[in-house]
């Protein structure tokens, strides 16, 4: 074909141009037209021809043909012509050629890019049509044109194939993939699976669903019964083959998300998103959104009622994902200890409240109910906090007492549930034994049948045939074990058991076997929701029925723990009396002595004190000495304008009078002194370091020995002494200089196994109250 040039006495090819490469790039839009429709890739091929022609040698002409089997509608996947836009942009190429600009690309974006690099780089362009040159504006019109016709023939192409699909789907006999329990016929039409097995695996996950209303229950359920779930092979070499593994949460999801259980033909489900980069996204579009829906299409397992009520339920679980969710939905039964978990309305906003725990001295947890949702996101105080053992305890005799006839039809029917559950059970293994004992045989025949001589042969079916007995021997194993086995199929006497408990609620309702979790199963069929508001010192709980009815009951706030166990009043003016001269720890000390102890028997600390002073309104020894007029330390330093060591110091000199006012030491000053001259300072320092007779100077001459006089006695460090002197393992006495310990002489050194129990003493002490 002879190249005609745009502007007269101008050629196209120019030496320039001619210097560079040649860049052929092929493609071909699916692998199967790669595999079928090979004229168009000869043809493609044939345009390295045409380079030599237009002046290229065969060693300069690069062929790109690594995007086989790729569609030109975006240039993110494309690796080939990426590196053809590289090559174009770095100046190496001098033309590029393609059977027709479709090859190149299907979307005008990539197109006029193209055109814009091949332009700025003096490139060419050149198909089977002709030689371009997109620096000239009539061929970069012409190769527009084209771009826009190559993306309008993609459009054409895909609307009437899109056409004919949705035509097809709106009948309902587009044939779409199947999940595992729905099988087509010979006859082209949609039927739940022949295998006994699949059918009664699927029919266990709804009717599990249904009992427990969660996901993780069912798959808990298959894991605790060692039950497998079924699938099937799409692909491969083994399509159609039909097989075993654990049931996972995400695989249960999808089991009850999918509307064909239901026996509802849909299409269009979803669509999909491409980004700037090529990246494909799948939205779930909801229901109503769907293409195509056709309700009662075909047999399934569970109504379009039930669906719907499963997807209702599943989307109250998902509280987690959506905090504005989590104050309205009730979420699933949980293990906790909170009786009312889920079910529990704020009376005042009108929000879901939450749980906390806390727990008591004997370590019994207690559940309270919280409104914390506001306060959270707003950084306020909770809308209302009630502690939940009485709330739990009175919305029980509510229950227990009041709906014994609706009761007792619920725990008939969770009764019916757990022997229906096991029955399934045991049907799923028998189905595997079966299942199981007809691949062996199929095995054994197969074996048998082939020519011994033919070892080749015989060794892989005699492989195959042992295979598929240890398989067997497993199911029967599993199936003699789970019938065995106390966990699995109820007995007899199990069954008549749960009936005897489903004729008495309360006593069903207290047996030890039934779990906290079952108890909220059964409070949930039996109350909608319960609303409290607290007003001091009475909550009121309002319980609204599922039908229709409600009931309202007041119950008093429980009272604290030092009001269920107070401390006797001699015990409290006793106390009272020795804060008059004693810190809180001397306090405790001297009741100790006196054999008393508080409210609940125990042994008074110094934290238990403060306790007491809090709650029995008993002036704690600081009070006392602030109703004296007595200063602290920080307030005697800036009265006499020093540093406070200052007047720490004074007051170890004797200058100033001050009394202890806690057991750290600290002491508060009297305010009637005058600030020390220097001359009195002067003197009692000079006093002090020689030795003025004193509190530490008689115990010194008692014998007593310093912190490293008796650290160099026992071999220890000093903090080792004072940790002995704190675990009452040596005696000491306090001085009256900056509250240092001298220690008696001639003490024994502590043991291991004394200082093991001492500190194992000093944990068990209690220290709060």
């Amino acid at each position: 074909m002879s190249i005609q040039p745009v502007h007269a006495g101008e050629q196209k090819v120019t030496a320039a141009r001619l210097s560079r490469d040649a860049y052929l790039y092929i493609r071909q839009s699916t692998l199967y037209q790669v595999a079928n429709n090979t004229e168009s890739t000869l043809r493609q091929y044939d345009l390295k021809g045409r380079a030599v022609a237009l002046g290229r040698p065969p060693d300069r002409i690069h062929v790109i043909d690594i995007d086989q089997g790729h569609s030109g509608a975006s240039a993110a996947d494309r690796e080939g012509f990426q590196h053809l836009v590289a090559q174009v942009s770095l100046g190496r190429a001098g033309i590029v050629l393609g059977l027709e600009c479709s090859r190149l690309a299907r979307n005008n974006a990539d197109w006029h890019r193209l055109l814009q690099i091949c332009a700025h780089s003096d490139t060419l362009i050149c198909d089977e049509d002709g030689l371009y040159d997109p620096t000239t504006f009539n061929d970069r019109l012409v190769l527009g044109m084209k771009g826009q016709l190559s993306e309008a023939e993609l459009h054409y192409l895909r609307a009437r194939l899109r056409g004919g699909i949705l035509a097809k789907a709106r009948r309902g006999d587009l044939r779409l993939m199947l999940p595992v329990g729905l099988v087509y016929d010979g006859a082209g039409h949609v039927a739940r699976d022949p295998d006994t097995g699949v059918r009664a695996a699927v029919t266990m996950v709804f009717d599990t669903f249904t009992a427990t209303g969660s996901a993780f229950a069912v798959v808990k359920a298959f894991r605790e019964q060692n039950l497998t779930f079924p699938g099937r092979h799409h692909t491969g070499p083994r399509q159609g083959e039909l097989y075993w593994k654990p049931l996972t949460h995400t695989q249960t999801l999808k089991v009850l998300h999918n509307p064909r259980y239901a026996g509802a033909y849909c299409y269009g489900r979803s669509r999909h998103t491409s980004d700037l980069d090529g990246h494909h996204h799948t939205i779930t579009k909801p229901v109503q959104d769907w293409t195509v829906l056709i309700p009662d299409a075909h047999p399934g397992y569970i109504t379009w009622a039930q669906y719907e009520a499963n997807l209702a339920t599943l989307q109250a679980n998902a509280v987690a994902h959506d905090p504005d969710r989590a104050a309205r939905a009730a979420g699933p039964a949980r293990e906790g200890p909170a009786l009312l978990q889920g079910l529990v309305v704020c009376g005042r906003c009108g929000r879901r409240m939450t749980i906390r725990y806390h727990t008591l001295t004997d370590a019994t947890v207690v559940p309270d109910y919280v409104c914390q949702y506001q306060g959270i996101k707003t950084a306020t105080p909770v809308c209302q906090f009630v502690t939940g053992a009485a709330v739990d305890a009175a919305v029980t005799a509510f229950v227990l007492a009041t709906l014994t006839p609706l009761a007792l039809e619920v725990a008939l029917s969770v009764s019916d549930e757990l022997i229906a559950q096991a029955e399934r059970a045991d049907a799923i293994r028998a189905a595997g034994v079966q299942r199981a004992q007809h691949a062996a045989d199929a095995a054994r025949r197969r074996y048998l049948a082939v020519d011994p001589g033919n070892r080749l042969v015989a060794d892989t079916l005699e492989a195959d045939w042992n295979a598929t007995l240890r398989d067997l021997a497993t199911a029967q194993d599993d199936y003699t074990k789970a019938r065995t086995d106390p966990a699995g199929l109820l007995t007899d006497e199990q069954r008549a058991h749960i009936r005897a408990l489903a004729g008495d609620f309360p006593r069903l309702w207290n047996d030890p076997a039934t779990p906290i979790r079952e108890r909220k199963r059964l409070l949930r069929l039996l109350v909608s929701d319960i609303t409290l508001t607290r007003h001091d010192p009475t909550i009121t709980v309002q319980l609204r029925l599922p039908g229709g009815q409600d009931h309202t009951m007041t119950i008093d706030i429980p009272p604290q723990r030092w009001h269920q166990h107070p401390t006797p009043a001699t015990t409290l003016a006793i106390l009272d009396d020795l804060l008059e001269h004693s810190t809180t720890g001397q306090a405790a000390a001297a009741l100790t002595a006196r054999g008393l102890a508080d409210g609940a028997g125990r042994p008074f600390t110094s934290d238990r004190v403060r306790y007491h002073c809090f709650h029995y309104k008993i002036s704690t020894r600081v009070e006392r000495l602030r109703a004296k007029g007595l200063q602290s330390l920080t307030e005697t330093a800036t009265r006499f304008g020093v540093h406070p060591f200052t007047v720490k110091r004074w007051r170890e000199l004797g200058l100033l009078t001050a009394e202890q006012s806690s057991d750290a030491p600290a002491y508060m000053f009297h305010p009637d002194q005058s600030r020390p001259s220097l001359t009195q300072v002067w003197t009692a320092e000079s006093a002090d370091r020689h030795g003025t007779p004193s509190r530490h100077a008689e115990l010194r001459a008692a014998g007593l020995l310093t912190q490293d006089e008796a650290a160099a006695q026992h071999g220890v460090t000093t903090v080792t002494i004072i940790h002995w002197r704190k675990l009452g393992l040596l005696t000491a006495a306090q001085t009256d200089l900056k509250g240092r310990w001298l220690y008696h002489a001639h003490q024994p050194t502590p043991t291991r196994p004394q200082v093991l129990a001492a500190v194992q003493a000093a944990k068990a002490l209690p220290t709060r109250a």
